[in-house]
């Protein structure tokens, strides 16, 4: 194995990870580590509350014990939160939140600090201690997170509370809670593609390339707006939809994927890694995307799209409260389920971004202090909604909807292969959802000047994947 490409690789990973949305960048590729269907709260009601548990009736310090408005009113003392969210710390957002829960806390004084560089940042901190009380959960590894970090309780009890309660979780104990979740699918504004005449939202790749046809022939607005100048928009997107998404199977992304001879071959019916990247393909190559795309701009697309200058992105949920933001018809905003079928099913992915996490090195003042204020900001501070992010709260109400669409994790990979697709990566080159933009980026460019057919493109995967397989001894099983 060629260890200074898995290396490479590896702090690729990371990279992409740690590219959060604060301010410009992107809140993509959240890991994945559970088989789950994740449901979420019917659109703006709220859920029943789960049953009391043992936990409640003790005293032990868990997430399910305490009752926001009731426990912990006696306190007085400041916390401190380190995390990524500079947009919302200098727009005002957080310290609005803050002064809500003050109002239910008033003698719980919450200081925050923004940090741009948050993946290095707090790391360093973390192996220093100096961070405070409550902080976003880096790249550490699981068996580290009860070094550091408090417990919120069991990941049985939690999955009461909350989606995604094994993501931060070790030995069965949940250390961190996502603020928000990451659905993938495609941003699009609404009012340009009732102009287009598109009255039902695509389904299938044959459908989604009609439909931007229709915005190309019938209004100004850009079909598809690809983003490739920024580079993580290119792999870092497109690359999230493999897996559970584009097959109907969970285990393929995780499982399947390292032992598959031909993972790019065409289906022939619109599914599968193939369907998925031809739709970029035609899109550039049928002229539905910007005039030059070496030119595209993130932060003017977010404009863009508001005022309808652009039908669709490939972007994650996350991204929604940006585009709204960004200008007077944050109405016109939406996001669909990405537009494959199998077996007469839509699937989407959905995963939790940062964690929020509790010291383990703080008083017990501060840590009962702490856990109230995320448990308040979970449930009731209403931000993950306001995001337009994938529910965290199982009792909060949410806006967001995928109707008539399966909502799944990518399974883990087996046993004793935890490391095997990091390695097929860096073997093979292609480096999917770990920074392979440039792969991505390829496809435009041979689409735009015709130097090679999909079919081409995908026949040098294959035989990049098949070397890799053959240099890492992998058993090809599918």
């Amino acid at each position: 194995m060629k260890l200074k490409k898995v290396l490479a690789l590896t702090l690729a990973a990371a990279m992409t990870l740690s590219l959060v949305a604060c301010g410009g960048a992107t809140e993509e590729a959240p890991a994945e580590t559970e088989t789950k269907t994740e449901e979420a709260a019917p659109a703006e009601t709220e859920a029943e509350a789960p049953a009391e548990t043992e936990a409640e009736e003790s005293d032990e310090l868990t997430y399910g014990s305490i009752k926001l408005g009731e426990s912990y009113t006696d306190i007085t003392t400041t916390i401190k939160w380190i995390h990524h969210k500079t947009d919302r710390e200098e727009d005002g957002t957080i310290a609005k939140m803050i002064a809500e829960f003050n109002k239910v806390y008033p003698n719980i004084t919450v200081e925050t600090e923004g940090v741009t560089d948050y993946q290095e940042d707090s790391l360093l901190r973390l192996s220093t201690g100096d961070w405070g009380d409550i902080m976003f959960i880096p790249a550490v590894d699981k068996a580290q997170l009860s070094t550091y970090f408090v417990p919120f309780g069991t990941v049985e009890e939690m999955d009461q509370y909350i989606n995604f309660a094994n993501e931060q979780a070790s030995e069965g104990i949940c250390y961190g809670i996502g603020y928000m979740g990451n659905a993938q699918g495609l941003l699009y504004n609404k009012a340009v593609f009732e102009a287009a005449g598109v009255t039902e939202l695509p389904k299938t790749p044959d459908e989604l390339i009609a439909a931007l046809q229709a915005i190309k022939d019938n209004t100004d607005a850009i079909p598809l707006y690809t983003n490739y100048a920024a580079g993580w928009t290119m792999g870092g997107q497109w690359d999230a939809f493999l897996g559970a998404i584009t097959t109907g199977d969970d285990t393929w992304l995780n499982q399947k994927f390292v032992h598959t001879a031909e993972p790019f071959k065409d289906n022939g019916d619109g599914t599968g890694a193939y369907a998925l990247y031809k739709i970029l393909y035609d899109a550039v190559a049928n002229g539905l995307i910007e005039d030059d795309y070496t030119t595209t701009d993130w932060e003017g697309c977010k404009g863009m799209i508001n005022r309808g200058e652009i039908g669709c992105m490939v972007l994650g949920s996350w991204a929604v409260a940006q585009m709204k933001a960004a200008g007077d018809n944050p109405d016109d905003i939406g996001y669909m389920p990405f537009p494959i079928t199998v077996n007469g099913q839509q699937y989407a992915t959905a995963a939790p971004d940062y964690a929020y996490a509790i010291n383990v090195n703080s008083s017990d003042d501060n840590k009962a202090a702490a856990m109230v204020f995320i448990k308040w900001m979970v449930e009731e501070s209403g931000w993950c909604d306001f995001e337009g992010g994938y529910p965290i709260s199982k009792t909060a109400p949410t806006s967001f909807t995928f109707e008539g669409v399966n909502i799944v994790s990518n399974a883990a990979a087996l046993e004793g292969e935890e490391d095997l697709m990091n390695e097929m990566n860096a073997e093979s080159e292609l480096s999917f959802n770990a920074g392979g933009d440039a792969k991505v980026q390829a496809i435009v460019e041979a689409a735009a000047t015709g130097s090679k057919t999909y079919d081409e493109i995908m026949a040098d995967w294959t035989a990049a994947w098949n070397a890799a397989q053959d240099e890492l001894g992998v058993e090809v099983k599918y």
